[in-house]
């Protein structure tokens, strides 16, 4: 039996999957027994196209038109967004076709829905690329630890964010100078906000937390902060104390409620995280039976991405008309945790005037909020003004910390905000 597949959308990620199709169909039976057949490409922009030899499929520039082919089995939604990218999905899936996307902010937004309507249609959607590329976290979390209940996740999910705090710890370069050479080499997208600001990585997040916890987690509640803050300075002074600074998604259950949360976090040196360089991914997931576990690779990219996508089109073909597993497990209701309940310690920088007196007052306030010291060093020489007063926390709250530097930030001596990085 063959496996007939739509691709929407021929750019980067379509592009990939079309190359793979054409390509690696004998790699594909010869692993599966399956074949699988590339039928039917539909976009708005068909110059892309042209490098491809496609005698025998039909090329379109109706979505719908692609949906209703009756040779077509397996509709794969790669333009991405919202829409009409969500209205395809949900067409496709009414008509009784099967989905396969990597659109990870339309799941982040749009799950249960989307998930209702392959459930109501007995079909399948499948969204492997959405997560970390070529990384196969979701059929780890699905599958090969479904045993297991899940303690942690810390996941390293940009590789942008990662190219660009590498860069920095290595080579000493400003946050700005590595950015604009990232988008300059057409590495960062244009512009990299998504990417820098962490809501790429909170989409990836939010995907997660769900599925590790089987609840419906929605994004607006997660706590999102990026990597524009981070200076030369901070990513030099902690890797000094044994850390590197890393764009972390951390998921876990607490009390009931889930921690979803994305933003810079100190991963000390001796940790697997800490290796993982450049546009790398690496997902380290904490559970009960198997304990910890590490997915390692390439989180995006043409080809990398495509080889996911096609992996979840082999699965179906597999199945072969087999019921099909819902996408999303949704049988608790999880709150999110606030983040001011948030237990750990911190870095934290605060930039002061250097008059007898002030470090007293700063570790004054920090001990009337309850937060104790566990190391303290003047990284300027006596005399320059202002200095920066590295300090390393006790565990405490996020609470506590963020009442106290509320505090020191309005003292009259205090030259700017002050930088907090949490800690792994």
């Amino acid at each position: 039996m063959t496996c007939g597949v739509g691709v929407i959308g021929a750019g980067t990620v379509g592009g990939g999957v079309i190359h793979t199709l054409l390509n690696n169909g004998d790699a594909i039976h010869d692993k599966s027994g399956q074949t699988v057949r590339l039928r039917h490409v539909a976009d708005l922009n068909l110059d892309p196209l042209k490098e491809f030899d496609l005698t025998g499929v039909t090329v379109s520039t109706e979505a719908k038109a692609l949906i209703s082919d009756p040779r077509v089995s397996v509709v794969c939604e790669l333009i991405g967004g919202v829409e009409p990218a969500k209205t395809f999905i949900l067409e496709a899936l009414n008509a009784g076709k099967h989905v396969v996307t990597a659109n990870k902010m339309l799941l982040a937004l749009h799950a249960p829905e989307l998930n209702e309507a392959a459930v109501r249609n007995r079909v399948e959607l499948r969204y492997e690329a959405a997560v970390a590329g070529t990384i196969p976290i979701i059929k780890a979390l699905r599958e090969g630890l479904s045993a297991n209940h899940i303690r942690a996740i810390h996941g390293i999910m940009n590789g942008t964010c990662n190219y660009i705090l590498t860069r920095m710890s290595e080579e000493g370069l400003a946050f700005e100078d590595v950015l604009q050479q990232a988008m300059d080499q057409g590495f960062a997208e244009t512009p990299p906000d998504l990417d820098i600001e962490g809501h790429d990585t909170a989409h990836k997040c939010a995907i997660l937390a769900s599925l590790a916890y089987s609840t419906p987690v929605r994004l607006d509640d997660l706590y999102v902060e990026g990597i524009t803050g981070i200076t030369g300075q901070d990513v030099a002074y902690t890797r000094e104390m044994g850390y590197q600074v890393k764009l972390l998604a951390i998921i876990r259950q607490v009390n009931g409620a889930i921690e979803a949360r994305v933003h810079p976090t100190l991963v000390p040196d001796e940790h697997l995280l800490a290796a993982v360089k450049r546009e790398f991914n690496a997902i380290y997931v904490e559970s009960d039976i198997a304990d910890a576990t590490l997915y390692y690779g390439r989180g995006a990219g043409k080809l990398p991405t495509a080889s996911a996508v096609v992996a979840d089109i082999v699965d179906i073909a597999r199945r072969d008309g087999a019921p099909a597993p819902e996408p999303f497990r949704y049988v608790h209701d999880l709150p999110v945790r606030e983040m001011g309940l948030l237990r750990g310690q911190y870095y934290l920088r605060v930039v002061t005037e250097d008059k007898p007196g002030v470090l007293g007052t700063v570790c004054a306030i920090l001990g009337h909020h309850g937060v104790s010291i566990a190391s303290c060093t003047q990284k300027d020489e006596h005399g320059a003004s202002p200095v920066n007063v590295v300090l390393m926390t006790h565990e405490t709250t996020e609470a506590d910390v963020k009442a106290a530097l509320a505090e020191i930030d309005a003292l009259e001596n205090t030259a700017e905000a002050t930088h907090l990085i949490r800690v792994l």
